[in-house]
């Protein structure tokens, strides 16, 4: 099957986005390391990261990342672009294994190569991207019933797990926080794919700003982005790189994928061949993201200075 340019182009942006991102969750890591070490950790709720210049070499290399990523929406459908996140995971554990010495066994190799052949398939066969005109057609989408369920279901679940569950549970308290990190981050996907279409419209000669619906989504980006980030500077200074990374591409590539169908039905001009192949590309991606999530530890002769301290932390407070 023959990619469209914008196909391609989407491709480009969203494979060189995964390198910077992959990137960013190793440099950040050290960062929150350095930073707990003269001060409170940010999964004890500091801030003191704040203060460390290498997390916010890893802050520029994500927000990097994330301008490329954002480029990516404004040609190819979410369907194509959201999984190929899935290579950043394979960067994020392959530094990780070399800086880090959060050894990469074996079993992660063939992860990452499952990841690599899923999102092959995927790319080879994502459909067109929906033309769009107007961004008022985007909030005529965005304010269909099953959108509005599903936005309002998301930040209830949100909501409850950031209030409630976080305080209530120690077991599981970085599936809450990478929860929370997903939840919004397919709402974050659907006004951001929103506002980058905006953006090509105008540069087109189209202004799109003139529409308060623009401003709208860029507050939305806005508000969710700074969610994500808080939660996911938890996540990763409580646990493991390799298990933050790969569970949170799932969870955040699931719920945009189901939020995107629910909005922009991108599978609407595919046939059943198509969507099918699609689904086994993501399941093969999954497939290699839990493989790396299952070999973690095997890779590593001593146990993981981070888990003990977190394990010591939990005894305190039971």
């Amino acid at each position: 099957m023959v990619m469209s340019l914008d196909n391609l182009r989407g491709f480009a942006l969203a494979t060189s986005s995964s390198a910077f991102i992959g990137s960013s969750f190793v440099i950040k890591k050290i960062g929150l390391k350095k930073a707990g070490d003269v001060g409170v950790r940010a999964g004890s709720g500091g801030y003191s990261y704040l203060y460390e210049p290498l997390w916010w070499i890893g802050m520029v290399t994500m927000i990097l990342g994330e301008v490329a990523n954002f480029a990516a929406y404004a040609f190819a459908p979410a369907i194509l672009v959201t999984p190929l996140g899935a290579l950043s995971i394979i960067f994020s554990a392959v530094l990780a294994h070399f800086i880090l010495n959060e050894r990469l066994h074996m079993f992660g190799v063939v992860g990452c190569a499952l990841c690599v052949v899923g999102s092959i398939d995927i790319v080879l066969h994502a459909p067109m991207e929906r033309k769009i005109d107007s961004v008022c057609e985007i909030w005529q989408l965005a304010t269909e019933p099953g959108f509005i369920v599903y936005s309002c279901l998301a930040v209830a679940l949100a909501l409850v797990l950031m209030f409630w569950v976080v305080h209530h549970t120690e077991q599981r308290k970085m599936l809450a926080y990478v929860a929370i990190c997903s939840l919004f981050g397919s709402l974050t996907v659907i006004s951001v794919k929103a506002v980058a279409i905006a953006l090509k419209l105008s540069f087109n000669g189209v202004n799109q700003f003139v529409y308060i619906q623009t401003w709208f989504f860029i507050s939305v980006v806005i508000i969710c982005c700074l969610v994500q980030l808080n939660y996911l500077n938890k996540a990763l200074d409580s646990f493991n790189t390799a298990v933050v990374a790969p569970v949170y591409y799932v969870m955040f590539t699931t719920l945009t994928i189901l939020a995107n169908m629910i909005m922009y039905k991108d599978w609407d001009s595919q046939n059943a061949t198509q969507i099918a192949s699609e689904v086994c590309g993501f399941v093969t991606i999954v497939a290699g993201t839990f493989l790396l999530h299952k070999t973690r530890d095997m890779g590593n002769t001593q146990p993981d200075s981070d888990s003990l301290r977190a394990d010591c932390e939990l005894q305190e407070h039971s």
